[in-house]
């Protein structure tokens, strides 16, 4: 079990290092396209953070297991707004004022309602997936009208120094590839590492498989996300924080699921129209009075969003 712990810690290590470089990577990148960092962190960083999610979804169809494919999308997608959004409040606080994701947070709801609806109408099966993915499609393609006309509007000037804070527009392309390309390398090779073993010890005291898809699986594959998170957050880049968990939202719902229907159906046990969707659903709504109000989130708004979550998860362990 000493090896177990040892290769936890060296995965939680790597999921912080590769969030660091990733953070660094899509910030300069935009700069030097004259993208704004939340269109990069809602498509480059919130894919790259997400595919953890991806691989063990698709395993887990192909070992028979399809509901833990269901639960660690559902489960991720909470514990991204509570506990991803809320540890980095609760350490340095999110500035959100300057913060423009008005847009793509209503395209969130917006593909959590399919979601719903497309699970009342389950299993998943290929047409659902089908529909997730094109779902999917029309907000890339809404993130690139976006960008474009960004760049149309500035012309190619260099974004404002205060927008992408300690940027460095000198940093050489093969610089910014190779963060980009550590950052998408290491976080799901940390986050596979850390939940193979969290697995292995939580099974050698006995936890139930079921309870560590709900909970050990879901955290550890929005630990990504986290490190991300709290990386921008010291950065004080609050537009990749909040922009990298709308657009990992998103993806969860619309292309692992999306993908994972094409690979197999997933039935929908009874428990998640109970319980888990609305607990999704409401986290997400959560996020309203900050993105439309522009209100802070300060440590408070830190330490209630991880109660909450820390409440949520003692309720699935009951």
């Amino acid at each position: 079990m000493i090896i177990e712990f040892l290769l936890a810690g060296l995965g939680l290590i790597i999921l912080l290092l590769a969030g660091d470089v990733l953070v660094r990577g899509a910030v300069n990148l935009s700069l030097r396209l004259g993208i704004p960092a939340l269109i990069v962190s809602l498509t480059v960083v919130a894919f790259g953070t997400s595919a953890p999610e991806l691989l063990i979804s698709i395993q887990a169809i192909w070992e028979g297991v399809p509901g833990l494919a269901l639960g660690n999308v559902v489960g991720s997608n909470t514990a991204n707004v509570l506990l991803v959004l809320g540890v980095p409040a609760l350490i340095s606080g999110l500035d959100t004022r300057q913060c423009e994701t008005r847009r793509t947070y209503l395209m969130m709801i917006a593909g959590t309602f399919l979601f719903i609806g497309l699970a009342y109408a389950g299993p998943f099966i290929w047409w659902h997936g089908l529909v997730l993915l094109a779902g999917l499609s029309l907000v890339l393609g809404d993130a690139f009208r976006s960008a474009q006309a960004h760049r149309a509007e500035v012309h190619g000037a260099m974004i404002a120094e205060e927008e992408l804070e300690e940027a460095d527009p000198s940093m050489p392309w093969w610089k910014i590839g190779l963060y980009m390309l550590l950052g998408l390398i290491g976080l799901p090779l940390g986050a596979d590492l850390l939940v193979d073993s969290a697995t292995s010890i939580a099974r050698a005291y006995g936890i139930s498989e079921t309870v560590i898809g709900l909970t050990l699986v879901a955290i550890g594959t929005s630990l990504p996300e986290l490190a991300t998170t709290v990386m921008a957050a010291i950065r004080q880049h609050a537009e990749v924080a909040i922009g990298n968990v709308i657009g990992s939202n998103m993806f969860n719902l619309l292309a692992i699921i999306g993908v994972a229907s094409l690979v197999g159906p997933i039935p929908v046990a009874p428990e998640f129209f109970v319980f888990d969707f609305w607990v999704m659903l409401a986290a997400s709504l959560v996020l309203a009075p900050f993105v439309f109000m522009k209100l802070k989130m300060g440590r408070a708004v830190g330490l209630a969003f991880v109660a909450l979550y820390i409440i949520y998860i003692g309720t699935l362990l009951a």
